[in-house]
C-alpha cells in the first residue's frame, strides 16, 4: 500500500534548489507524449532506457573519439527529459518493479541509472516531524510523491532490502558520504551495480552527478496532456 507524502507545491523548490541555480520541472509537449518511446512494458505502464533512444537529448559525441554515445545527465534533467515525454524518472514502487530494474541493469551490464528518488531536504520539510530523522524516513519518489519505507528496514512485503548494506564510507545507505568531502548532500537515488562489491543495489548520490536513466509513464502527466487536447491547447514545456 502506498503512503502518500502531501509535499504539494515544495517539490518545485526540490527540483529549483537542486544545483541553486532555479532550473524547474519541465512541463509535457503533446507531440513529444504521443511518440513517446515505448520499449517495454510493467504493471500497466511504459518504459524506456535513455541511452537506447536516438536524438540530442539521449546521445552526444565523444570530443576524444568523435563517436556517438549515450548522454549522461544529473538527476533533474533525467527527470525533465522523461516528464517532457508525459513520463518520469522510475519510481520503484513495488518489488516486482524493482526485480525488473535490477534485471535489466545486470542483463545489459549497466553501471548505474537514475531514479526519481528525493530526500526531502529543501524549504518546508524541516517542519514535518513526521519525516525525522531524515535518512531514515524522508525519502520519497518524486514521479508519484509517495513517501519510501523506513530506510533501515526492509519494506513491507518485500523479501528483500533494495538499500545497500555498505558505500563510500563502508557503511548501510543511504550515508550522505559526499558531505563530508566536499559539504554537497547526497539527495537523489541512483541504482548501482556492484560498484562497492555490494551486487545492485539502491545509493544516495549527489544530484549533479550525470547518469543515464529509465523513464516510466505518468498517469498525472499523461491525464495533463489529455486536459490540453480537449482545450485545444500546444502543451509546450519549459525549455531548460
Amino acid at each position: 500500500m502506498r503512503v502518500h507524502v502531501l509535499l504539494g507545491l515544495v517539490l518545485v523548490c526540490a527540483a529549483a534548489t537542486v544545483h541553486g541555480q532555479g532550473r524547474l520541472l519541465a512541463l509535457p509537449e503533446i507531440d513529444l507524449c504521443d511518440n513517446r518511446p515505448k520499449q517495454w512494458q510493467h504493471g500497466g505502464h511504459n518504459y524506456f532506457f535513455s541511452w537506447d533512444q536516438e536524438g540530442s537529448d539521449f546521445q552526444e559525441v565523444n570530443p576524444k573519439t568523435g563517436r556517438s554515445e549515450g548522454r549522461k545527465v544529473d538527476w533533474l534533467e533525467a527527470r525533465n527529459q522523461c516528464r517532457r515525454r508525459c513520463m518520469d524518472a522510475v519510481g520503484i514502487e513495488s518489488q516486482a518493479e524493482n526485480d525488473m530494474i535490477f534485471d535489466f541493469i545486470k542483463r545489459r551490464n549497466i553501471t548505474y541509472i537514475w531514479t526519481s528518488g528525493r530526500l526531502c531536504d529543501f524549504t518546508g520539510c524541516e517542519e514535518r516531524a513526521d519525516l525525522k530523522p531524515l535518512n531514515i524516513k524522508g525519502w520519497f519518489w518524486s514521479n508519484t510523491n509517495t513517501k519510501m519505507a523506513d530506510t533501515n528496514r526492509t519494506p513491507p512485503g518485500w523479501r528483500y532490502q533494495p538499500w545497500s548494506d555498505k558505500g563510500h564510507t563502508g557503511g548501510p545507505q543511504p550515508d550522505n558520504a559526499e558531505f563530508d568531502i566536499n559539504q554537497t548532500s547526497e539527495s537523489c537515488l541512483g541504482v548501482l551495480n556492484n560498484i562497492y562489491n555490494d551486487g545492485i543495489k539502491w545509493h544516495d548520490i549527489a544530484c549533479y552527478h550525470k547518469k543515464p536513466f529509465v523513464c516510466e509513464d505518468s498517469e498525472q502527466l499523461l491525464q495533463y496532456v489529455e486536459g490540453l487536447k480537449r482545450q485545444g491547447q500546444s502543451g509546450r514545456g519549459r525549455r531548460q
